[in-house]
């Protein structure tokens, strides 16, 4: 076998039985791999007839010889199938040869939808391979030379009576979750990749449309530094409150807190006192970085005594000549050598990295354990999946207690070495538009919430520069989605994530285009696109938690080395989540032909009518078609489940737009939904009318709020 630089993991599930192998990926070096890896068995390859392959792997494939070809449009691949089992006697191995496909970084499945199909009609023993090219998906802080050039896992074999396309893919994506989670980088420490990124990239800034300033890294990480001593020297916890809005300033007293060895913890300034001080009791905080002019800005914050604050406003101007120094000390000393200084440690892997609190949509804050290797992976999986051009600048606006908000407009900038233009409140959306103008930003991420804001306030020369528009937290209507093209030129890209995943799961991204080879499409309206790569997605049924197949709606659990070691001092909690290191998400969905994941519900979402699972937000979309909502620029309607007697559960639906007459526009509504194919156990039962819609800080649906509403009727 020629020199090449693989890994090759669980070989001891290959079978001494012949089968058909199906690599995710295949070009030349590969193929040498898979020889190796299959040494002293006969071997063919097998290629769809309309593959294109390159001259390489053609010839390479001739000179072996032995190779056989299908259409995937054959009536009787079953038959094709038969007729190949000769191969795999004396335990032979069929190896399909996948043909080149364009496709956008991070895909984790190389082969098309058509060609998966037909591989499975053949209904031979399959053995996915997932093939990993971590030089295609690393880090800054990583020397490309040094990884390996292929990561090739060998997954589960699949028999004749379970193989399906969408079992195949499955299988193919948990081999890719197993590659991507054995990558070193991995047990590394994030104080260290972001001092690395600070380090790497000294031309990169922070641009803070606060006060029109900007902040050039060299100087954040002098600064850094310097008020990290002043947090060892305040506080012996292991963790320490950072109460800030996005900006220079939460931005450095994060990066100041990992250089302290201290956890950050974001506290949520939007929510109310029993729940911060829940908070603050459950992760054990004594100090909290923050800035006076923010004190005076949220009064009504339950602000702990000012001897446990860290001012960040007073401590640093009189350490000016400190933060010079180190300045001038960075820029000479090599990054090891600094980070000894500063005591970083190498490895950081399984250890809390960072904590955050869920929003307590439904219920108390959850205290979400974050590992160094939890953000790692996320900002990995992000990057290679998102490629930005060279040059580009994105937005930070979403608050720091959000996932989101960190990990995404915090982290990856500072790691990746992408100027970030900060703002401190993303509603503000007339002053973001100007900033977006102003510092010609390539990346928004928002929530469709914000996107109306864009809509109403912002001029549409101001988003000339957008290349690229990710939603989150909450569904995205496609009406809103079509408005906003027609204005702005670009179309939203929905995607989705959870604090549990640290948290990035999937994204839709602009489908690319090849007049030569077949495109894998990477966007698909009404789903939250292609997992990222090293994510496994499951399906099971919410009633009995036995497995479905992709394809088939149900529960959605995750699996990636971004997904979280537990809940803060919540053991019970966390058993409910968790099972063998799969994530339940709560929420209901499925996976398409292509890959795409559509989230169909949150299970808190559905309601048991009569044994038949009914979902709310499907019941939405009918009331507000039926209303002509649909081009609302808020959300008017809302549905919640509530005890019934007879049924289980029943339909209540929050109205601001009904009248007087409740109970006969409650009929009304009733028969409107009928005549629309709305089953009749989905209809409201009941019309409750309200203010406004209880939302939370990020648009989601607030559900607690809805119950306490009707606790009090």
């Amino acid at each position: 076998m020629p020199r090449f630089n693989f890994q090759i993991l669980a070989s001891d599930r290959v079978p001494a039985d012949g089968l058909l192998a199906v690599p995710s990926r295949l070009d030349v070096a590969e193929l040498h791999a898979l020889e190796h890896l299959f040494a002293g068995r006969p071997l063919a390859w097998l290629v769809e007839e309309s593959a294109h392959l390159p001259d390489n792997l053609r010839n390479q494939l001739e000179r072996r010889g032995n190779a056989f070809s299908f259409a995937a449009d054959d009536p009787n691949l079953t038959g094709v199938g038969q007729q190949l089992r000769s191969c795999l006697d004396r335990g032979g191995v069929l190896v399909h040869v996948p043909g080149n496909v364009r496709a956008r970084p991070g895909t984790q499945v190389l082969i098309e939808a058509r060609t998966l199909r037909a591989l499975a009609a053949l209904a031979l023993p399959t053995l996915p391979l997932a093939i990993h090219h971590p030089r295609e998906s690393h880090l800054s802080c990583e020397r490309p030379s040094s990884l390996p050039a292929a990561i090739v896992t060998v997954g589960h074999l699949i028999q004749p009576r379970d193989l399906s396309a969408a079992a195949l893919r499955q299988r193919l994506t948990e081999a890719f979750e197993e590659a991507f989670s054995s990558r070193d980088f991995l047990n590394g420490s994030l104080g260290r990749a972001i001092l690395h990124g600070l380090k790497k990239h000294r031309h990169t800034r922070v641009l803070d449309g606060s006060d029109d300033s900007e902040l050039p890294f060299p100087r954040l990480l002098g600064a850094a530094i310097v008020l990290a001593g002043q947090i060892r020297r305040v506080t012996d916890k292991p963790r320490i409150g950072v109460i800030l809005p996005p900006g220079k300033a939460g931005l450095l007293a994060n990066i100041a807190a990992l250089f302290a060895g201290k956890v950050p913890v974001n506290l949520n300034f939007t929510a109310g006192h029993d729940a911060v001080q829940f908070a603050i009791r459950q992760a054990d905080l004594d100090h909290f970085i923050t800035a006076d002019p923010f004190v005076r800005k949220v009064p009504a914050f339950p602000w702990p005594p000012t001897r446990d604050l860290l001012l960040i406003e007073r401590v640093l101007p009189a350490l000016r000549k400190h933060i010079i120094a180190w300045v001038v000390l960075a820029r000479l000393l090599p990054t090891a050598v600094l980070a000894r200084l500063l005591r970083l440690p190498r490895h950081g892997g399984d250890r809390e990295a960072m904590l955050l609190f869920t929003s307590g949509s439904s219920g108390q804050p959850k205290g979400v354990v974050l590992s160094h290797r939890n953000v790692l992976a996320n900002i990995c999986q992000f990057s290679c999946r998102i490629a930005l051009p060279e040059g580009a600048r994105i937005l930070g606006s979403l608050p720091l207690f959000h996932s989101f908000g960190i990990t995404v407009t915090s982290w990856f900038p500072v790691i990746e070495g992408i100027d970030l233009v900060t703002y401190p409140n993303p509603l503000e959306t007339r002053r973001l538009g100007e900033l977006i103008a102003q510092h010609q930003v390539y990346l928004l991420i928002a929530t469709p919430t914000f996107l109306r804001g864009y809509m109403k306030r912002v001029d549409p020369d101001q988003f000339a520069s957008v290349g690229l528009v990710v939603t989150g937290a909450e569904k995205l209507p496609q009406s809103l989605a079509a408005a906003f093209a027609e204005r702005f030129g670009t179309y939203p890209q929905e995607g989705y994530g959870l604090t549990e995943t640290a948290p990035a799961v999937g994204v839709n991204l602009p489908d690319l285009d090849d007049p030569e080879l077949p495109v894998i499409p990477s966007s698909r309206p009404g789903s939250v696109g292609h997992p990222l790569p090293g994510i496994a997605v499951r399906i099971t049924d919410p009633a009995t938690d036995a497995p479905l197949p992709l394809d088939h709606q149900g529960m959605i659990w995750l699996r990636g080395a971004n997904v979280f070691p537990g809940y803060l001092d919540n053991p019970a909690k966390t058993a409910e989540v968790l099972d063998n290191h799969w994530l339940c998400t709560g929420d209901v969905g499925r996976v398409d032909a292509d890959g795409f994941l559509f989230i169909e519900g949150r299970l808190s979402r559905f309601s048991k009518i009569g044994g038949e699972m009914v979902p709310h937000e499907a019941i939405e979309a009918a009331v507000n078609q039926v209303l002509g909502l649909d081009s609302e620029a808020e959300r008017r309607i809302a549905v919640v489940g509530v005890p019934d007697e007879q049924k289980g559960e029943a339909i209540v639906l929050f109205s601001t737009v009904c009248g007087p007459a409740v109970e006969q526009e409650c009929i009304d509504l009733r028969y409107r939904l009928l005549d629309a194919g709305l089953p009749s156990l989905w209809c409201p039962k009941r019309i409750v009318p309200v203010p406004e819609i209880p939302l939370l800080a990020s648009g989601k649906l607030d559900l607690k709020g809805c119950q306490a509403i009707l606790d009090n009727l």
